[in-house]
């Protein structure tokens, strides 16, 4: 069972909301880095191991920097994740450069970074070779198939658009090797948040037999093999946080049985986490605004879709707690919305929650209940867009001493504008 906790008393937030209007995203920069140390301690176990976080997850430098202090490097999939991961201070092999359908000019910038390229197809290989050049590392990554079974989010693996055959495996390394590559890595990414710690054990293992073939049969021995992503959080009160040290000791197990016996000691573990990472560190912050009672009760927020999707595009749970109001009875049943002109514009669908006071009925200016988001702190301002003219909200981070730094300001009318060619358009007829 999680408990959902968030690191402001209500008059702390509501003091915070005087200088930073809602909505906002806040993260707990002291729980990120004893996240990280507890990642770092299970995973000693292993003769090497490298955590790339996922960019994607929450593409802000001032995290990033926190996790480059750590000893962490970065997963990247764009020319912009790349050069924000180098802002941060990650550099060289730290960066692991992961991405698919790539253009040339941004296998040319991560070579030029020393990042590690991670091939997500065997034409890729020539399409390297002629538009740029093969380096001494390289990375293939594995697609198994209907060998492995997938999940909700990231689909079945034999319909999913990611990575090399078994078959083109064998034929990729041995034409990069043929080509000046002299140092090589195994990678897959077969599913989003999951939280049963045997599924990525078994991903392990499946990386690992692969190691093995490869270099029976092609004379290829790797560097390392990248676990991937995937590990989940507890979006509900009633899962379990995966334990990183008994998911290590499993792993490990893997290895002694599978990588000791074949010879291939030592070989490098690296993974690609990113929700773990942060996720449950970052918070939604958002304001009660509205009701509306029609065939059911609507919370409206000043928060929408605009500003975190998961909701709806994956019918997400996310879970959402009223400062002041954490222990009072759960007395509504309400969709809690937002206002952009769609019907999945919704963070909760027929919750209850305790009674909110959305300011409606005192007088002009009285600010409703403040509504917290949880679990928010990867995949969400990240996911944001301008759909409706929405503007995204700005970022916040709590400091270890208890201060609050600003580490994106609220987009604004003008950046909205920005793209725009408006001197151009005042002699457009």
């Amino acid at each position: 069972m999680s408990v959902k906790t968030f690191p402001l008393s209500k008059q702390a937030l509501e003091a915070l909301t005087e200088r930073y209007p809602t909505p906002f995203y806040l993260y707990d920069e002291d729980a990120i880095r004893r996240n990280g140390a507890a990642i770092l301690k299970a995973f000693s176990i292993f003769p090497s191991f490298k955590q790339h976080y996922a960019v994607k997850a929450l593409p802000n430098p001032f995290i990033l920097k926190i996790l480059a202090d750590m000893g962490f490097g970065a997963d990247c999939s764009s020319l912009p994740e790349l050069l924000l991961a180098d802002m941060a201070g990650m550099k060289g092999e730290d960066l692991m450069f992961t991405s698919n359908e790539t253009p040339a000019r941004e296998y040319r910038k991560a070579l030029e970074l020393g990042a590690a390229i991670n091939l997500d197809d065997y034409t890729h290989i020539e399409f390297l070779k002629r538009t740029a050049r093969i380096p001494a590392l390289i990375s293939c990554r594995y697609n198994p198939g209907p060998l492995k079974e997938g999940n909700a989010i990231i689909g079945k693996p034999e319909e999913a658009k990611y990575g090399f055959t078994r078959e083109q495996l064998f034929a990729g390394f041995a034409l990069l090797r043929d080509n000046g590559a002299s140092r090589f890595a195994l990678h897959t990414m077969v599913a989003s948040n999951e939280l049963n710690p045997e599924y990525h054990i078994e991903t392990a293992r499946i990386l690992f037999e692969l190691a093995v073939e490869l270099q029976e049969r092609i004379g290829i021995r790797l560097e390392f093999v990248n676990l991937g992503g995937g590990v989940g959080i507890p979006y509900r009160l009633d899962q379990e946080a995966v334990d990183y040290t008994c998911l290590a000791a499993g792993i490990r197990k893997a290895y002694d049985a599978i990588i000791l016996p074949a010879g291939l000691d030592p070989l490098g573990i690296h993974t690609e986490w990113g929700r773990v990472i942060t996720g449950p560190y970052g918070w939604l912050v958002s304001r009660a605004i509205h009701r509306k009672s029609i065939y059911r009760e609507y919370i409206g927020l000043d928060a929408c879709m605009a500003d975190l999707m998961r909701p709806a595009l994956y019918g997400a749970y996310h879970h959402i707690t009223i400062p002041g109001k954490e222990t009072a009875p759960l007395t509504e049943i309400c969709d809690v919305v937002g206002s952009l002109c769609e019907n999945n514009d919704k963070f909760a669908v027929q919750r209850r929650l305790p009674s909110i006071n959305t300011g409606e009925a005192g007088d002009y200016g009285e600010a409703g209940d403040l509504a917290v988001i949880h679990d928010a702190g990867a995949h969400g301002r990240a996911m944001g867009f301008n759909y409706n003219g929405k503007l995204r909200c700005g970022e916040l981070l709590l400091r270890p001493d208890g201060s609050i730094c600003l580490i994106r300001r609220p987009e604004t009318i003008d950046d909205y504008f920005a793209t725009l060619d408006r001197e151009a358009l005042k002699t457009f007829s």
